[in-house]
């Protein structure tokens, strides 16, 4: 028996859906409704469901942060599940992560495509029933989180005292989140930014600067190696700087070998 959560904040919308899911696939056996983000990533957690259906915008956390929370959190034996989002973006959002080969519902639910993502479901669980949902989702969260199009950043403006201290975007080895701040790291020197890690994100080179973590972003050109550790977690040695990064497994295939 295939199992699944769903989580969605309207109650009519959870209804819907889950009558429609029992319409088009019968043995599918719903685990778990939950109403926020909070409660969906510790029953994914605890459950450990096949299949989950993430509404983007919840309380507590969004669909996207339980589906990148939960990559960190996953401890087996189960595979990672497969990730459906559930979306009310309009049509350009939707053809972007499509390219991507991200699973979707669009509210309201129609069932011509609920049936197309039910049929995609069970043929990724029959050919990769040990790989689960992890392969591909981070371009899934990718198209999904951020904004089509935005303007390149080549200097950080950064206010330190009394000065604004101007560090060119090429200098700095790694972004991390830090609350509502992102702390801009270079070989000399670290300095605060009040801006998100999400808001960040699209004005970088998307070449040279990866998302290794829901928060960090390094430039790939400052990476000296990626380590495997015991247990199978993964760091990376910098350019410049002593301390190491931790890779998120979502973003380990970045490090493979040519």
């Amino acid at each position: 028996m295939i199992t699944a959560l769903i989580a969605e904040d309207e109650p009519i919308l959870a209804a819907t859906l889950t009558a429609a899911l029992r319409r088009q696939w019968p043995e599918l056996s719903i685990v778990a409704t939950c109403a926020n983000g909070i409660e969906a990533l510790a029953q994914a957690a605890a459950l450990q469901p096949q299949v989950l259906f993430l509404d983007i915008k919840m309380p507590g956390k969004s669909g996207l942060d339980v589906a990148e929370e939960l990559v960190d959190a996953w401890a087996g034996p189960a595979p990672f599940p497969q990730v459906v989002f559930v979306t009310a973006y309009d049509e350009y959002a939707v053809q972007a992560f499509e390219r991507e080969a991200a699973d979707y519902v669009l509210k309201p639910v129609s069932d011509e495509r609920l049936a197309r993502t039910v049929a995609r479901l069970r043929q990724r669980l029959q050919d990769q029933p040990a790989a689960g949902g992890l392969e591909g989702l981070a371009a899934q969260l990718r198209a999904l989180g951020v904004p089509m199009a935005a303007q390149r950043l080549s200097v950080i403006r950064a206010a330190v005292g009394n000065q604004v201290r101007m560090v060119p975007v090429a200098d700095v080895v790694y972004f991390e989140a830090a609350d509502k701040y992102v702390n801009v790291v270079t070989a000399e020197s670290e300095v605060l930014i009040r801006m998100s890690l999400k808001e960040l994100m699209p004005q970088l080179d998307a070449q040279q600067f990866w998302q290794v973590h829901r928060g960090t972003i390094v430039n790939s050109s400052c990476v000296l190696s990626a380590l495997r550790e015991e247990g199978g977690k993964m760091s990376l040695s910098l350019r410049g700087r002593p301390e190491r990064l931790r890779v998120s497994p979502l973003y380990a295939h970045l490090f493979r070998q040519m």
